[in-house]
């Protein structure tokens, strides 16, 4: 659900810099940053605690109360920004920013499309697109959704949906620009057969005869030496 709140320990990194930070990911620990209202603070958390704390109902959008050491004192943080290996799909390192509950923030928000499959355009053969798949909110931290579920059970061949289109929420701010397009249902490109050639009939039938036999009969004559060609030796 959106806006659920997730506890999360981290410790504080005494020591900076690559060779660092391969150790703790040897370790199988997480470099980051807090970002807050006072100096960041370079942390590093358990990447078994973080995977566990962002694969809740709320996903990526959760609140996250950040402890840092034992100081007893939470954070109340979302994820800023995380990097991911490319090969093995682990978190490398993540940005957690402190936020305030009562005030508004911008967030990213995937966009999902159900009904497609009904949709009258579709049945007919359309092929449905999705040109944007997260949209710009401003809502505060506790409301802004876990994602946008959107019906185009209802789009005919050649119907677009826009942002304009989705249905207000309350506490919901859309920041995108409301003709940005969201779904479309377009009809399936269709490849054109050349059309076969008709036999001909009649004297056309014979004329085509008669010209290929010419020309295979000028083929097999051989060519006659041209006048002048051979060389003369003047007295």
């Amino acid at each position: 659900m959106a806006g659920e709140r997730i506890k999360l320990s981290v410790a504080e990194r005494e020591h900076l810099g690559s060779a660092e930070t391969r150790r703790l990911r040897k370790q199988g620990l997480v470099p980051g940053v807090l970002y807050g209202r006072d100096e960041p603070i370079s942390i590093c958390v358990e990447e078994r605690e973080l995977r566990r704390a962002l694969t809740t109902s709320a996903g990526l959008h959760a609140i996250l109360d950040v402890q840092v050491g034992g100081t007893g004192k939470t954070h109340a943080s979302i994820l800023k920004d995380y990097q991911v290996d490319k090969v093995r799909g682990h978190i490398t390192h993540l940005d957690l920013q402190e936020v305030r509950l009562d005030q508004p923030i911008h967030a990213s928000v995937s966009v999902h499309l159900i009904g497609g499959e009904d949709a009258p355009g579709v049945r007919e053969g359309g092929v449905l697109s999705q040109p944007l798949r997260e949209v710009s909110v401003e809502a505060l931290p506790l409301e802004v959704p876990e994602h946008i579920d959107i019906d185009v059970s209802g789009m005919e061949l050649g119907g677009t949906l826009r942002v304009a289109d989705i249905s207000a929420r309350d506490g919901v701010t859309f920041l995108d620009d409301p003709e940005t397009v969201l779904a479309t249902v377009t009809a399936p490109t269709r490849e054109v057969e050349p059309e076969p050639e008709e036999p001909l009939e009649g004297e056309e039938a014979e004329t085509e005869a008669e010209a290929t036999e010419e020309g295979a009969e000028a083929e097999a004559e051989p060519e006659a030496d041209a006048p002048g060609e051979q060389g003369t030796t003047e007295g």
